[in-house]
């Protein structure tokens, strides 16, 4: 999902509570996560060659169980 948000926040140019209708997620989610990717320096350009753990374990410094 993270990739999702950051997807469509970077190469989709969407707003913060389009993000969060199209993903069915809290806007706050979407914050959150648009956050934490700027605080680390991440753009779509780096972020798009990602999977999903690995962007959690960038963002969040864990990954959560499957």
């Amino acid at each position: 999902m993270i990739k999702d948000v950051l997807r469509l926040k970077f190469d989709g140019g969407f707003s913060h509570d389009r993000i969060a209708a199209s993903l069915g997620i809290p806007k706050g989610v979407v914050t959150k996560y648009v956050g934490l990717a700027g605080a680390a320096g991440l753009d779509w350009a780096s972020a798009c060659d990602m999977d999903e753990g690995e962007l959690e374990r960038r963002l969040l410094g864990k990954r959560r169980p499957k």
